[in-house]
């Protein structure tokens, strides 16, 4: 397994992550050994870079993450996040990034994960009215005490990173990028480049899009909340299918699957870029560790960047609300 530093910080982690979210909330049920059975694949496959929080599927993400790796906590680079919080019923409460709360939830994320120790502690969302020098402040602390190891900040703002780093060094921004959400390019990679800060990239597969497996609405799980994502819905379904039609033309001639294009792509933008995508399965794992020996020519790059170009896919990111809390 190839791997890659995050930055000047000294964390090294596999060149392809694993997102967990998927396996207990937002695309349909989930199956737990199955889950399990995928992340110990991960791992015996060289994926060491497991991502989580506590909001994905109220804690129980976590709680599953925490059965998986009990016996092979050596073996894995973990990352979890704190900041959106949720109540028992899975309602949403907002984002909350005071230090007493930041303490909180970092001793409930180590409760529910069995560890003592978080590997890559993320403020999942930028809290708007607490100063960002707090909110790292409190996390800076955690690390002191040996409960983190390092710091991360996700959909945070150029200026709020530059802030944050300035009171303890930033390991890791994560934010949504790939072929259909290159927003980052604008501000964002330059700024964490600067400063030395890794670039982790989240639902590099534009939350599955990107596979080509999705051909109508009817393909999504009932209680999957892609059916109502802007980009999944009305006409913007039919207008993003059409960009799925062309990475899988190109992928065809690479020999390889529209899903190992779309990652190959996010690995090809720098070495201090690691895409985190989702799966429940061992199958779409294999195949997206086979991205890895896709190899994109200038040629292949800049045909890419025609039929690709950022802003191409149509629809927003996320629903107003969530819009609402990007680029904090």
């Amino acid at each position: 397994m190839t791997r890659r530093m995050l930055g000047t910080s000294g964390l090294e982690v596999s060149a392809l992550g694993l997102g967990c979210m998927g396996m207990s909330e937002f695309y349909g049920a989930g199956d737990e050994r199955e889950s399990i059975a995928t992340i110990h694949h991960a791992i015996d496959r060289g994926v060491d870079f497991l991502d989580t929080a506590d909001m994905y599927g109220v804690g129980r993400n976590e709680e599953l993450i925490g059965k998986a790796i009990a016996d092979r906590r050596d073996a894995v680079v973990l990352a979890t996040k704190f900041g959106n919080v949720r109540g028992e019923d899975g309602s949403f409460g907002g984002i909350c990034g005071t230090p007493d709360y930041v303490r909180s939830a970092c001793e409930a994320s180590l409760k529910r994960l069995e560890v003592e120790t978080i590997d890559l502690y993320y403020q999942h969302r930028v809290d708007p009215d607490v100063p960002i020098e707090e909110t790292v402040g409190a996390m800076a602390e955690l690390v002191r005490e040996g409960k983190v190891r390092f710091l991360g900040l996700s959909e945070a703002a150029p200026e709020t990173i530059r802030r944050a780093h300035a009171v303890h060094p930033i390991a890791a921004l994560q934010t949504e990028y790939s072929l259909w959400s290159r927003d980052a390019e604008a501000g964002l990679l330059p700024a964490v480049r600067a400063l030395g800060i890794g670039y982790v990239a989240y639902s590099p597969l534009g939350r599955g899009f990107l596979t080509g497996q999705f051909k109508t609405s009817d393909d999504f799980a009932p209680d999957d909340w892609r059916r109502n994502h802007p980009r999944f819905s009305g006409g913007n379904f039919e207008k993003n299918l059409a960009l799925v039609g062309e990475i899988e033309a190109i992928a065809a001639e690479k020999g390889c699957t529209a899903a190992q294009l779309a990652l190959a792509w996010v690995l090809a933008q720098g070495d201090d870029v690691v895409p985190i995508p989702g799966t429940r399965r061992t199958a779409r794992l294999d195949e997206n560790i086979g991205a890895l020996d896709v190899v994109l020519t200038t040629e292949d790059l800049a045909r890419i960047d025609r039929v690709l170009p950022p802003g191409a896919a149509a629809g927003e990111r996320y629903h107003a609300q969530g819009m609402a809390t990007l680029n904090g």
